[in-house]
């Protein structure tokens, strides 16, 4: 990335509201730019803000992090709409870390301050089997119970967990040896009942280090969420418009939509910011809100990062103003709001296609087409059960499923081979052929446009 010179950096004198750094109570796995232009935006635009200072670590690189560290870990978040551009500068979070460091992420989890644990770090990040369970066969799940058992048994190992949950345990753990009060873990991703699968992956890492590591989970609070916000990549153009606006020198500037969305269902045993001034919801039943995105917002996108590529697109306002992608999408839309209610679905619909078609903001179908498979397994399995039980073809699901098998193997014909991939996404879809055979009848159609 280019960076521009005639400029001053980014710091905290910068901030609209300057005042003192807020301390750390808030930690955050998966420092990322969707976390960035949500929780931290929520967190930044809250009433006692000065009161809630994250600590964010990132997955494995420490690229994001070390930009951060040279701008006093503030950033600006680009409102990207249709017609203009909208800079605010966000100091939420105080300390931005590698994610590497394992030693420092266990150490500010255990300090009795911290109130609250964000995690961003995708579906895949959960390690789950096809049943929704942690994959204990996993090589890195399985490394990390080596590592945690020997920890456990007070080995002097330098090895660290390498999976997400693997250094949550560990830091449950160390919190648990501080005596510090419970804490409430929140999944921010996109995956259905969020809260209670990490809880239920948890349960299972640490029942198969120890009975006693098995115990340090029942201590935390879990809080499901839905979250939407469409955040793309960073470009590099991005720090030359922010510096251009701005007049600072920003190197790590988060682009996203003006729209955003936060929805909770959880307790907070020890407090937690008051997001709702800054527009979160908190609700008693979170299954319709995350039901809604996930299978509108999210499917589509699974869909269209498949499908619009196949037909030579780049970005998904290109693929949703292709007449092909639209009608797919529309077709997918169609089955999911048969199993839906109550949630004003014809304007959530228009305001995704709205969305969805802002060309500025270039969101890239390749970023969204990582990790396809598992995807779908959230997004449109669900659906697709739901039609096939009604008696009907569920061809919209069909096609979402067969162009993600088209764009990663190409024309696959085989029914063996399909059933084969159609069983890791759902056993009970794989045992029924007449949803086997609108797949294949969907593979051959995409095949040939």
């Amino acid at each position: 990335m280019s960076i521009p010179a005639l400029a001053p950096r980014l710091g905290r004198d910068a901030l609209d509201i300057p005042g003192a750094v807020p301390p750390v109570r808030i930690v955050h796995l998966g420092l990322g730019a969707f976390h960035r232009s949500h929780q931290a935006w929520y967190t930044a635009r809250a009433a006692d803000a000065a009161e809630w200072g994250i600590a964010a670590y990132t997955g494995r690189r420490p690229h994001t992090a070390r930009a951060l560290e040279r701008q006093e870990c503030v950033y600006t978040l680009v409102e990207r709409a249709a017609d203009r551009d909208r800079f605010t500068r966000i100091g939420s979070i105080v300390r931005a870390v590698p994610g590497d460091d394992v030693d420092d992420f266990v150490r500010t989890l255990a300090s009795p301050d911290v109130a609250v644990l964000t995690l961003t770090i995708t579906e895949a990040g959960y390690r789950l089997d096809a049943a929704g369970d942690l994959d204990l066969g996993d090589p890195d799940v399985g490394a990390d119970l080596e590592v945690l058992r020997a920890l456990a048994d007070g080995e002097a190992v330098k090895a660290r967990p390498r999976t997400a949950l693997g250094r949550v345990l560990l830091g449950l753990h160390a919190r648990h040896r501080a005596g510090a009060p419970p804490i409430a873990i929140v999944s921010c991703d996109n995956v259905p009942d969020n809260g209670t699968l990490v809880e239920r992956a948890l349960t299972r890492l640490a029942g198969a280090v120890s009975p006693e590591a098995a115990a340090l989970v029942f201590g935390a609070s879990f809080v499901s969420t839905s979250v939407d916000r469409i955040t793309r990549h960073l470009d590099g153009a991005d720090v030359d418009v922010v510096r251009a606006a701005t007049g600072r020198l920003d190197e790590a500037p988060v682009v996203a939509e003006p729209f955003s969305d936060w929805v909770l269902s959880g307790h907070f045993p020890s407090g937690r910011p008051d997001w709702e001034s800054a527009g979160a919801r908190f609700v008693d039943d979170i299954t319709p809100w995350e039901a809604r995105k996930l299978w509108l917002l999210n499917g589509a996108h699974t869909l269209l990062a498949a499908s619009g590529t196949l037909r030579g697109h780049r970005t998904v306002a290109e693929a949703v103003a292709d007449p092909v992608c639209r009608a797919q999408v529309e077709a997918l839309w169609d089955e999911a709001a048969r199993q839906l209610a109550g949630l004003d679905l014809r304007g959530y619909r228009t305001a995704l296609v709205e969305r969805f078609g802002n060309p500025r903001m270039e969101h890239r179908l390749a970023q969204i087409a990582a990790d396809s498979f598992t995807k779908l397994r959230l997004r449109v399995v669900p659906v697709a059960r739901g039609e096939r039980a009604a008696g009907r073809s569920a061809r919209g699901c069909a096609t979402a499923i067969a162009a993600c098998v088209v764009a990663d193997r190409g024309r696959l014909t085989d029914r063996g081979v399909l059933t084969g991939l159609l069983h890791d996404l759902d056993p009970g879809l794989a045992a029924d052929p007449g949803f086997v055979a609108v797949v294949l009848a969907a593979v051959e159609t995409l095949s040939t446009t």
